[in-house]
């Protein structure tokens, strides 16, 4: 697995990921804005974005999905209880931020469940189903390491005050999370990359969980 970390984008200065292959065939982990720059850095790595997985169905994380789709062709994947975010400004929440400029995405959309193992050539993405932030929110899994989206931060975690947020669901996310075997590293969807152990010890919000 080869990782590149991109820009934080969007006005939510918002984290993404492009995960590669062997035959450098990438996988874009959530796709917040911009699609030229997501696009002008994969052809600069020399990878072709074969899929996008979605941590979830905010505005900050799928603003450019509908520009990466009609640019590449590629395949969007989300979890059923977000899909419907993809195409209603309510949901996504760009009426509740009041923001402009952002795309619904209407198109085919490949959902999955904790079950589902995702993979593209020789990656496999475990999906962990963390519920809190919204009530699709998930974390991917791909070796050591962890795409926590907006679940986990950095001492820190996600909001659960907007709408479909859930404090007692993130609290329950968080502790299944915690008690994944290993030290995984972590690159969340804000801030800065962490550790699973780091977060164990020192996040108030999973101390004592």
């Amino acid at each position: 697995m080869k990782l590149f970390c991109l820009k934080p984008l969007s006005i939510c200065d918002t984290n993404s990921y492009l995960v590669a292959s062997d035959k450098n065939n990438a996988v874009l982990i959530d796709a917040p804005a911009d699609a030229d720059y997501i696009l002008e850095q994969a052809q600069l790595f020399g990878l072709t974005i074969k899929k996008i997985f979605l941590t979830h169905g905010h505005f900050d994380h799928v603003g450019a999905v509908a520009d990466l789709v009609d640019k590449t062709g590629c395949e969007v994947y989300i979890s059923e209880k977000d899909r419907p975010k993809l195409s209603d400004e309510n949901g996504m929440l760009v009426n509740h931020f009041m923001v402009r400029g952002y795309r619904k995405y209407t198109g085919d959309v490949i959902t999955f469940t904790e079950d589902d193992i995702l993979t593209l050539d020789e990656l496999e993405f475990d999906v962990v189903e963390t519920p809190g932030h919204t009530s699709g929110s998930v974390c991917f899994i791909c070796g050591d390491t962890m795409f926590s989206g907006d679940t986990l931060f950095a001492r820190s975690c996600g909001r659960t005050d907007m709408p479909d947020g859930d404090w007692e669901a993130m609290k329950a996310s968080l502790k299944k999370i915690s008690e994944l075997g290993g030290d995984l590293k972590v690159y969340p969807g804000h801030m800065q990359s962490t550790t699973l152990e780091t977060e164990r010890r020192l996040n108030q919000y999973m101390i004592g969980l």
